[in-house]
């Protein structure tokens, strides 16, 4: 791990300006995944700025009936939330089903949403990664691909994002609140977040240079069934090949989203249209352009199949 400089920030805008005057710069909480790419030498920030006394760890409550969770609340705390297991039940079973108990217990809500992926080429500093040292290559690509994106990727990377609360998020339609260096605020819809990879994959999301986020809001509580499955090679501590985050209504209209296909949270609204008539027309729709390698075509069938579980489980 390389030397750095450390500050504890005393607001959020004053975290974000700090941010702003040193470009090397990176927010830290819990830390569960920046420290280990820093370990890597992946990342390599010069200045780190330690946001853990921003008071951005409550649940509360909003004036239009949802929640706005602060970017601080731990994973563990999110999911246990009594108002989260009764109004937004999908979210707190994907928390559940990522990592492990000491890691959600660290995990923070912003953190989850901005941890890096798991590609293998990503780590190993020794091969070609965009995503790492743009224009130096994908490795991926022609590479073992077993775990890769089959829908949203480009030529420039195929990796995948890791988290499973932010698919749940995406299901939900859940807003990220942020602070600029100049003090103003914004808000993001989480369908705007995230970018697909086109040419420059190391820019993962919309934030700006800078820019801390200080929350995220759910929307009024839209009630159904609400499911998330997750596919993975072992039965803890791994990440998904394919995961579903379903809202079903009593007449089987609703929401999905899928993680562990794509660059992003895949959601696609058209698809859902199609849920009345069942997973194959919903997957038709959701993977329509899929462009999956030799090794990770089974993912296609793997979606579709495990849709069609979780509908079958909200119609009882």
């Amino acid at each position: 791990m390389r030397s750095f400089t450390y500050e504890r920030a005393r607001t959020p805008a004053e975290a974000a300006a700090s941010a702003m005057r040193k470009p090397d710069a990176k927010f830290i909480a819990g830390g569960t995944n920046l420290l280990d790419l820093m370990k890597l030498e992946i990342e390599t920030p010069a200045h780190l700025i330690d946001v853990n006394g921003l008071a951005l760890d409550k649940i509360e409550s909003t004036q239009e009936g949802g929640l706005r969770i602060g970017a601080l609340v731990r994973n563990t705390d999110l999911a246990a939330d009594a108002r989260v297991r009764r109004d937004y039940g999908v979210l707190s079973r994907a928390l559940l089903a990522g990592a492990s108990g000491q890691l959600r217990n660290m995990a923070t809500t912003a953190g989850n949403l901005l941890q890096r992926t798991r590609c293998p080429y990503f780590y190993d500093t020794n091969q070609s990664c965009n995503k790492r040292k743009p224009g130096s290559g994908c490795a991926a690509i022609g590479g073992f691909s077993r775990q890769h994106a089959v829908v949203g990727a480009s030529e420039a990377c195929i990796a995948t994002h890791p988290s499973d609360m932010a698919v749940a998020m995406r299901a939900l339609d859940a807003t990220v609140e942020t602070v600029q260096p100049d003090g103003a605020t914004r808000t993001i819809p989480i369908a705007e977040f995230y970018r697909l990879p086109g040419d420059t994959p190391h820019i993962e999301t919309t934030l700006m240079p800078g820019e801390l986020i200080t929350a995220v809001t759910l929307p009024k509580p839209v009630g159904g069934k609400q499911i998330y499955r997750k596919v993975r090679d072992r039965a803890s501590y791994a990440f998904a090949l394919v995961s579903v985050a379903a809202i079903v209504q009593r007449d089987g209209t609703g929401r999905v989203a899928l993680g562990g296909v794509a660059h992003k949270p895949w959601r696609v609204e058209a698809a859902e249209t199609q849920m009345p008539r069942g997973a194959k027309a919903v997957a038709a729709q959701l993977l329509a352009d899929a462009r999956p390698t030799r090794e990770n075509a089974f993912k296609l069938a793997l979606a579709e199949r495990t849709l069609g579980a979780v509908l079958a489980e909200a119609k009882g």
